[in-house]
């Protein structure tokens, strides 16, 4: 270390063949460098300005990999593809605990090597180590903060792993996970202001909305599962962080109304189901999906109203998405729109089992009342009042069945982060067809399937959960050089 930077001890790398043991060294290293920042900050604070900077790093896995024995690739993550040198950073292991015991298990047993844990070179922002203290903005301290300690860094902080244009790590290195520890805290944090949540409630099977009326929905049937603890629901979570263990629970009032609510019925494993309201738009679907995914789940649908475009549909029939038309653009500079975005089979069936069970309809009857087809997705709220001809056109040319402001953007995104997909949608109204969204327009057909939805979508989700994550995880989300970790 520099003479003028103040760091913690350094402490030995060990190699591990335990993947437990070698979380618990993670975990340690992290208590070590947010412990060290947080003493010298809050000493900062009542002493002011330290004669030195102040500097912790992210503690570090890296895993060696010399042999070119061919490794079983049927499940798609858990090995690497040629050997080589490759590491990551690591924050918040104790949030991550199951997920990166899982991924070094699977590495140490399919390599037969050992992991190294140890303290890497990247400097952890005060602001991320204080995660859920105040940090005070830069003039109201007598000194500036980023003279004494490092700051979130957004030339370091991206998605060039994910997006295929970062190859190598500033080390020689080869990226062992998605994200790195930087992208991961700055990720949780945003989580924590968008949802009003923190991040250790999210479950891995996430739902997503844009209609208030399905989070009435979700707190019913979180009560009602509470009420039966065969069922193995623990708690519900709403926002503010106030939780309710039974039925009868009282959910304390949030103190402020997030941009977009979220809510956990969670299990002990973390596979419980968590519903965001992303409300309307593209942009919001983009921002939720883009700080969910450094969370790993399992798998994300979208259960949301749409535009039904054909005369055939009726209010409340449901749409099944298997293709994607693409004019959201928020998307366009990290997943080219001439990347297809493959409708995958597992999710697919789980939601037309999931349909035809609730709704006791199947086969040819199902098709009454559920089309499966191509959904588009556009960022223009208000596109009837365009000329129709040029939308129109390209609307039918793709076989749209539906058109929404969310779906193709959850799915793409999913598609980039490498998380299942799905999108199961509601028509809510036919433009096209002079039945318009309007006050009373809705039909009692129409306001059954929509109390249905939800129940789809949950249903949906508890078969996912009880598959082999090896079907979930499909290697069609996988590109020719992956990391390791899912």
């Amino acid at each position: 270390m520099q003479d003028d930077i103040h760091s913690p001890d350094a402490l030995p790398r060990h190699s591990f063949t335990d993947a437990g043991l070698a979380v618990a060294r993670l975990e340690a290293l992290y208590a070590q460098a947010t412990g060290f920042l947080s003493d010298a900050f809050a000493a900062a604070l009542t002493e002011g300005k330290p004669a030195h900077r102040i500097r912790a790093y992210y503690p570090e896995i890296r895993l060696t990999v010399i042999s070119h024995d061919k490794i079983d690739s049927r499940l798609s993550f858990g090995h690497v593809s040629h050997p080589g040198i490759y590491s990551t950073t690591v924050t918040k292991p104790d949030l991550f605990r199951n997920y990166l015991t899982q991924q070094l298990e699977l590495l140490i047993k399919n390599h037969g090597v050992s992991v190294e844990i140890g303290v890497s070179d990247t400097p952890m922002p005060l602001h991320f180590a204080m995660a859920g203290q105040t940090v005070p903005h830069q003039g109201v301290l007598d000194f500036s903060l980023r003279d004494v300690f490092d700051v979130p860094d957004l030339s370091t902080t991206n998605d060039d792993i994910v997006n295929g244009t970062r190859t190598h790590n500033p080390d020689g290195s080869l990226p062992l996970a998605p994200f790195s520890a930087q992208r991961v805290d700055y990720s949780l944090a945003r989580l924590s202001h968008y949802t009003a949540t923190d991040a250790s409630h999210f479950q891995n099977y996430v739902l997503f909305t844009n209609y208030q009326f399905y989070v009435e929905e979700f707190e019913a049937f979180a009560r009602a599962c509470l009420a039966d603890p065969a069922l193995g629901y623990t708690g519900f979570v709403a926002g503010g962080n106030s939780e309710i263990t039974t039925a009868d629970g009282v959910l304390a009032p949030s103190t402020k109304t997030p941009q977009m609510p979220t809510y956990h019925l969670k299990r002990a494993d973390g596979n419980g189901i968590t519903l965001v309201n992303i409300g309307v738009g593209p942009s919001n679907a983009k921002t939720a999906t883009d700080h969910i995914a450094v969370l790993r789940p399992h798998a994300w649908l979208m259960v949301g109203h749409c535009a039904g475009l054909r005369n055939s549909q009726n209010l409340g029939d449901f749409c099944l998405a298997h293709a994607y038309l693409r004019e959201d653009h928020v998307l366009d500079d990290d997943l080219p729109i001439w990347v297809p975005i493959p409708a995958l089979a597992e999710i697919q069936i789980a939601l037309q089992d999931a349909v035809a069970e609730v709704t006791q309809l199947e086969g040819y009857e199902l098709k009454r009342i559920m089309r499966t087809g191509t959904v588009a997705t556009i960022d223009n709220r208000n596109w009837e009042l365009r000329d129709q001809s040029g939308p129109v056109r390209r609307l039918s040319q793709s076989r749209a069945i539906a058109l929404d402001m969310e779906s193709a953007t959850i799915a793409a995104n999913g598609f980039r982060f490498r998380v299942p997909y799905g999108t199961l949608l509601c028509v809510s109204d036919k433009p096209l067809h002079g039945e318009l969204k309007l006050p009373g327009m809705a039909s009692d057909f129409y306001k059954t399937q929509v109390s249905r939805h939800l129940q789809i979508g949950i249903r949906a989700m508890e078969s996912l959960r009880k598959r082999p994550l090896g079907e979930i995880h499909s290697r069609k989300l996988r590109s020719f050089e992956e990391t390791a970790f899912l």
